[in-house]
């Protein structure tokens, strides 16, 4: 199993939720606003994001990587970033059922 976190601009997210739900088998996704702060172009200046969190089976990774990174491509700097990330392990804060997904 795998975590996807995505931070996108905020006005892809239709277009990106769009193109999630065309993917036969996931689950859920969490939708949170982000606030960073580029450092990059040597300025310490606020940036509004939108952030996703999706827990997906193994199988379902790349179509979903693939999904939001072409929902979201402006072709502009900023444009976001995706992060695949391995989940050990999940637990059900109502029954306690515990999850490897290995």
């Amino acid at each position: 199993m795998k975590e996807i976190k995505a931070i996108i601009k905020p006005f892809k997210l239709e277009a990106v939720v769009e193109a999630l739900r065309e993917i036969k088998g996931l689950p859920a996704v969490t939708i949170s606003p982000a606030h960073g702060l580029s450092v990059e172009r040597g300025s310490f200046d606020q940036v509004v994001k939108t952030k996703l969190e999706i827990m997906v089976t193994d199988e379902l990774v790349e179509s979903v990587v693939q999904a939001i990174q072409k929902a979201a491509h402006t072709g502009n700097p900023g444009d976001g970033r995706i992060f695949v990330i391995p989940v050990e392990e999940t637990v059900k804060i109502r029954t306690g059922e515990r999850d490897t997904h290995q």
